[in-house]
């Protein structure tokens, strides 16, 4: 039987610079993104991270989970699953992962076109791309959810 509450999500489209980062619910099944947060040598910046879930209080997380087109593990994979677990450590939240293959191509590819056809004004961005693929992995999840 399907799930009838509606359960607010935040995505995270891991990388060793920037975390990309979406909010969705399971309500309008729609997916948006809500912009960057850093990574440096020591890790992601948590502070960032902890006014993300206090802003949109998600009963879920959503991680990207990297892999390379013949389907084998990404380079960036155990360090998605690292921060995957932290996340589900630190906020108590139950983390779900999705294969983001692709996710960042079809992000640039969409805010390219977003720019060229006048829709989108100011230039892409790296951050832009991240945020945006966070989304795309959002938007799957969600989609899974309704199949």
């Amino acid at each position: 039987m399907p799930e009838t509450r509606t359960r607010v999500v935040l995505a995270f489209d891991y990388g060793l610079k920037r975390i990309g980062v979406a909010s969705g619910d399971t309500l309008t099944g729609a997916a948006a993104p809500r912009g960057i947060v850093a990574v440096t040598a020591t890790g992601p910046d948590w502070i960032a991270l902890d006014r993300e879930l206090k802003n949109h209080a998600p009963d879920l997380l959503v991680v990207g989970a990297p892999y390379n087109d013949d389907g084998s593990p990404a380079r960036i994979a155990a360090a998605a699953t690292r921060f995957a677990t932290q996340l589900a450590q630190r906020y108590g939240l139950p983390v779900e992962r999705v294969d983001e293959r692709y996710s960042s191509t079809s992000a640039a590819s969409l805010l390219r076109e977003q720019r060229s056809s006048g829709q989108r004004r100011r230039a892409v961005r790296k951050g832009d791309i991240d945020s945006a693929a966070a989304a795309i992995i959002l938007a799957s999840w969600l989609g899974l959810q309704k199949g």
